[in-house]
């Protein structure tokens, strides 16, 4: 078979894979491509990427076929010789034109789909996601449809995946479902409704990503980014961080569940009545004294949910983050013990953990103060914390 009828048969297959798509020649390789969303405008984004794709691709066999074509049929060994003009206007033309009317077909789609993703008025229900290392905080600010709903929570990295993710804990990731990316506080938001996100950080930069709804949103400190994403089927959507954020940057994830306006309605209720036996479990905690035993279960569990990712399950911390075995902070004096746990400390990953109860506060102190060899015997209770706010 010559050459050229090979590259004819070639560019045959070439132009029927491109009249058939992606679902015939290609397929097999849609985990290669550009994921679609249950968004509309996600749709949008994923079919302006099909069409410069697809131009592209006709573009690079049409300017590859000619150059192909031309080094064959044009060479020297077939006695072929140089041309002798020097410029054609017809041409030049003609090369202009046509690149001119490609970008003024994709800018139009493109235009379209960029004030599209920018228009984040209207919207009937509005979540701020601050990032902290490494978890995210949640509050629904408004809900014109429910009234408001006052709902604030943390969402931190599952216990299973933060189990398996120790060194030494036994545990192998592979048999962990959805490891690391698997929450214990999902965002939940209603199916057809437009969610507008705020996006915001306490520390270091992070990125709320989720790839399904079409978002990805940096959280900057001391700014608010806003973007925003109606979900148009239910399910669960699974994102990231796609920041680097610092040591514990692939540990926190995103769940949003998107479900009915039932389903909706039902966990707001939930969670406003979770919220005020909260509420009310803070005020009897505040009214009694508990006894080292029970401060020291409490807090075991109140560390191992937000401090021993840097400090370490066995206090003896890691890298940049100070050991509590042993330490001044741990072993020192009571009152600073509790505003560095209270208010943080600036310019460092100490972040500031007043969003925790007073119970929860007292806790953890106390088992921070006694573990590890610590063995202060000091006792702290919530009405101390309820008094150092």
């Amino acid at each position: 078979m010559s050459v050229s009828k090979t590259i004819r048969g070639l560019g045959g297959l070439l132009s029927a894979a491109l009249l058939l798509g992606p679902g015939s020649a290609f397929a097999g390789y849609d985990a290669l491509n550009m994921a679609e969303s249950v968004t509309e405008v996600g749709k949008e984004m994923y079919d302006l990427h099909m069409l410069i794709f697809w131009i592209c691709t006709v573009v690079g066999i049409g300017v590859f076929g000619i150059i192909i074509y031309s080094i064959l049929n044009h060479r020297k060994s077939k006695g072929a010789t140089p041309a002798s003009f020097h410029e054609s206007t017809t041409v030049e033309v003609i090369w202009t034109i046509i690149p001119f009317a490609i970008l003024v077909a994709i800018a139009i789609p493109a235009t379209k789909t960029l004030l599209a993703i920018e228009d984040n008025t209207n919207p009937e229900l509005t979540i701020q996601a601050t990032g902290h290392q490494w978890y995210w905080e949640y509050s629904y600010i408004d809900d014109t449809v429910a009234g408001g709903t006052g709902i604030q929570f943390l969402s931190n990295l599952a216990k299973p995946s933060k189990d398996a993710s120790e060194l030494g804990s036994g545990a192998d990731p592979r048999e962990v479902e959805n490891y690391l990316l698997e929450v214990d506080n999902e965002v939940v938001v209603p199916v057809g409704r437009k969610v507008r996100l705020l996006t915001t950080a306490e520390n270091v930069i992070h990125s709320w990503w989720v790839r399904d709804l079409a978002v990805k949103r940096d959280a900057i400190p001391g700014f608010i980014n806003e973007s925003h994403f109606v979900a148009t089927q239910e399910g669960v959507y699974r994102g990231q961080c796609a920041e680097l954020c610092g040591a514990r940057h692939g540990f926190m994830p995103i769940v949003v569940r998107v479900v009915s306006e039932a389903a909706y309605a039902q966990w707001v209720s939930e969670r406003k009545a979770g919220a005020a036996a909260a509420a009310a479990a803070a005020e009897a905690a505040a009214a009694r004294d508990f006894t080292l035993d029970e401060l020291m279960a409490k807090g075991k569990e109140v560390y191992a949910a937000n401090c021993s990712f840097c400090h370490q399950p066995d206090g003896k911390g890691q890298g940049p983050f100070p050991a509590l075995a042993g330490s001044k902070i741990a072993t020192g004096d009571v009152a600073a013990h509790m505003d560095i746990v209270l208010n943080g400390k600036p310019n460092t990953a100490m972040s500031a953990f007043a969003r925790l109860s007073d119970l929860e506060l007292a806790a953890v102190i106390t088992y921070e103060r006694n573990a590890w060899g610590n063995d202060t015997g000091d006792v702290i209770q919530p009405k101390q914390i309820k008094a150092a706010r």
